[in-house]
């Protein structure tokens, strides 16, 4: 419990008559409501509502934003629970249809307007146009639609999006059939959009980006990256009648289409751009588009290049030109030198992100550079730097004390850059991943200082032992996600260790040939917040541990249980457990029986959204499971490798 939550809970009491020693039902709701709202740990507000209707009352008029993981309750949630619902997310909400949608929409716009603002239905595969019609026509406040990866969504979807009239923000990426007549739609039916989406919308052609220009004025923010487009639409683009009013970002990444001076025509003129993001769509960049960059001087603060040839003049060209760049994209940008690197942060001392990742020519000195010259840097991707060593780290660490992410993967350092990096008290994300020089000593730097760290990689460092996680779990206690995966030498008192991160919500424990189904009990009775976990090829891991995970486990949304060695009863009771799970893969499961995958599978399909099994499974599971799995929605991966299994 945070600090908060402990403050309200001192005393004792609890009930509707004390809390914290005064009496709540004195208290109106809107100053419940204020109470709640001071509590940022989620766990703390889930405590109050436990303990006091009177704090349940509250939070039920007083919260705007509701993520819903099962689709039965909605009727009730937005009809009675939470009457106040600006902000609806119902992207893990598994086996949601049109049918249950427009129920849900209908039956709470029956007993009084709406007043949501923003729905996320990301993945949601199993809504089409029956159910955005509802969706529409129940909220007309509706502001923000996110409907990103449905695949099957399309100019139907489209267009009944398009009833929306006061929409101002819509992600549509990876809506594979949404055409230049879908999007024709939504910008006549839209006109007041500000930020749209269409990543991976290929049969979006520059018919459809020119209506869009002609039809959005109000356009600030655009993703065409992977479209089929090309000059034409950046020019229709460059039009937009109120861009220089605007402060505007552009994703062009992987345009293969666009060439230098497509985007030298989109630059041209309009100073008040501040994003441009064109990774991956040119392979070269002409001096038409360099011309152009200095008209971008006091606006431009982030660009992205990602893997085109970026010559050392043209960084000293971006560099003179772009002089509030806070963010720089050089990823696998081969040619990229220290003389380049340094000629560009000699001039742009107020870049807070750098990725470098690929960009394997650069030394120590490269370091130098950005460390003498941009002390606010955040972020800094070196993946694959394999020339950079302790000496280079030190100076960042010691000038550059705003430090928050850095991304070491596969550079070789060891415990002594470690130790200089753990002079970085602000730091929240590392990444280690291929460092095998590492050891339980550098992790134990790390726990001392980085007390702050969220997010940790040790992907293959094989000379991590259990000492190393007992000293990480002491000192960095607020560790949400955290991969393991083939570090070998760590055992079941490893995990012990990491049940202590109550915080944890990802584990990636991948070939960990030592650990059985007691450290795994160990991970499901300490980390009660666990939604991900990664148990592939954990060979000795058995039912005892989905047992654990089964009672413990209750938040579990994703998890790999590929060739452990899990029987079907094992996972029959896990998959009827386990109310959250949608996404488990479950390959070369050698002791599970066609009826123990029929049972387990029976018990869960109507909350599973994504599934991988071998494909010999295809043929001898009954017709009627998969009929019943594809109609709620599940999408099963079959991979094709042959079929084994053993008698008990």
């Amino acid at each position: 419990m945070s600090r908060e939550g402990r403050r309200l809970d001192h005393g004792g009491g609890g009930g509707d008559d004390v809390a914290g020693g005064v009496g709540v039902l004195v208290l109106s709701l809107d100053l419940l409501g204020q109470v709640l709202d001071r509590l940022r740990d989620p766990r703390d507000r889930k405590a109050c509502r436990l303990v006091s209707r009177a704090f349940e009352r509250a939070e039920a008029a007083h919260r705007r934003a509701l993520r819903a993981l099962r689709r039965e309750p909605l009727p009730r949630l937005l009809l009675r629970a939470f009457p106040a619902l600006e902000r609806l997310d119902l992207s893990a909400c598994a086996s949601l249809d049109d049918a249950c949608l427009a129920a849900a929409v209908a039956g709470a716009a029956g007993a009084g307007d709406l007043r949501i603002r923003r729905v996320c239905l990301a993945r949601a595969s199993g809504v089409g146009w029956r159910g955005l019609e509802a969706l529409v026509a129940a909220c007309p406040r509706l502001e923000a639609v996110d409907l990103s990866h449905c695949v099957g969504a399309g100019d139907r979807e489209a267009a009944a999006l398009a009833a929306a009239a006061g929409l101002r923000e819509l992600k549509l990426e990876k809506c594979l059939g949404v055409t230049d007549m879908g999007l024709a739609k939504v910008v006549v039916g839209c006109p007041r959009l500000e930020k749209l989406s269409v990543k991976w919308c290929r049969e979006i052609s520059d018919i459809g980006i020119d209506l869009l220009a002609k039809k959005c004025p109000e356009l600030r923010s655009l993703d065409i990256s992977y479209l089929q487009v090309g000059n034409e639409s950046l020019r229709s683009i460059s039009s937009l009648e109120k861009l220089e009013e605007l402060a505007m970002s552009v994703d062009v990444s992987r345009c293969d289409h666009v060439t230098s001076q497509g985007l030298a025509s989109l630059v041209d003129g309009r100073n008040f751009f501040q994003k441009l993001y064109a990774a991956d769509c040119l392979h070269e960049i002409g001096q038409c588009f360099l011309s152009k960059l200095a008209t971008l001087k006091g606006t431009l603060t982030a660009l992205k290049l990602d893997g085109l040839e970026v010559s050392d003049s043209l960084l000293s060209a971006i560099g003179e030109d772009c002089v509030n760049l806070v963010e720089i994209g050089l990823s696998k940008c081969s040619c990229v030198t220290d003389e380049g690197i340094s000629s560009l942060v000699a001039r742009c001392s107020h870049l807070k992100k750098i990725d470098l990742t690929c960009c394997n020519l650069i030394t120590n000195s490269a370091l130098d550079s950005i460390a003498e010259n941009c002390r606010m840097v955040e972020c800094l991707r070196l993946e694959s730097c394999s020339l950079i060593n302790e000496k280079g780290l030190e100076r960042i660490a010691t000038r550059c004390p705003n430090l928050k992410e850095i991304d070491l993967t596969d550079c070789g350092v060891n415990d002594a850059a470690l130790q200089h990096l753990a002079k970085c008290s602000e730091l929240l994300i590392l990444k280690l991943g291929l460092c095998s020089n590492i050891s339980d000593k550098g992790l134990t730097f790390i726990s001392l200082n980085c007390t702050k760290l969220v997010e940790l990689d040790l992907y293959r460092c094989n000379s991590i032992t259990d000492d190393g996680l007992a000293a990480l779990a002491s000192g960095c206690k607020r560790i949400k996600q955290l991969n393991l995966c083939y570090c070998n030498k760590i055992t079941d008192s490893g995990l012990g260790h990491l049940a202590l991160l109550e915080e944890l919500t990802n584990l990636e424990l991948r070939c960990l040939v030592r650990i059985t189904g007691i450290g795994i009990s160990s991970i499901a009775t300490g980390c009660k917040s666990l939604i991900e976990l990664d148990l592939k090829r954990c060979y000795s891991v058995d039912d005892a541990g989905l047992w654990a995970l089964a009672r413990y486990a209750l938040n579990l949304r994703q998890l790999t249980i590929s060739y452990c060695q899990v029987t079907g009863l094992g996972l029959c009771h896990l998959l009827s457990s386990l109310k959250c799970l949608q996404d488990i893969k479950m390959v070369h499961l050698s002791w599970v029986s066609i009826e123990g995958f029929e049972m387990a599978l029976r018990a869960a399909c109507g909350r599973l959204k994504k599934l991988k099994m071998l494909s010999g499974l295809k043929t001898v599971l009954s017709p009627d499971l998969l009929q019943l799995l594809q109609a709620y929605g599940c999408r099963i991966r079959w991979v094709n490798k042959p079929l084994v299994y053993k008698d008990g």
